[in-house]
């Protein structure tokens, strides 16, 4: 299986939701894809829809710490909503939660951000 990006600007936030498959094979793209948007449209947070992300190893790891630390180097945050509970796990193994926030869903994410 492959992984579809679908990334939407609102304001100074990123959407990017993500479904499929998140690894070795697809981190990279992921990766160039969200790079050129942050750089191209003046993006300050990140919201990382997971809803319908079925898979991640520890390449998609890689690339979502850093994307967290690029924003949060340029004062933003990154927020992540709505994932599937073998994702959780995975993010809550890796301590990924103790610098990133979860919140249920997509537009809790954007008020929280002061966006919604």
């Amino acid at each position: 299986m492959s992984l579809r990006i679908d990334l939407e600007k609102k304001g100074s936030v990123l959407c990017v939701r993500l479904k499929g498959e998140l690894d070795h094979h697809t981190a990279e793209l992921l990766r160039k894809k969200v790079d050129e948007k942050i750089n191209e449209d003046k993006i300050q947070h990140i919201i990382l829809n997971l809803e319908m992300l079925s898979f991640m190893d520890s390449s998609g790891l890689g690339v979502i710490l850093g994307r967290y630390k690029h924003i949060k180097n340029n004062g933003g945050k990154m927020v992540v909503c709505a994932i599937s509970p073998a994702v959780k796990r995975l993010f809550e193994m890796s301590g990924l939660f103790k610098i990133v926030r979860l919140e249920e869903n997509e537009q809790h994410a954007l008020q929280t951000l002061g966006v919604a």
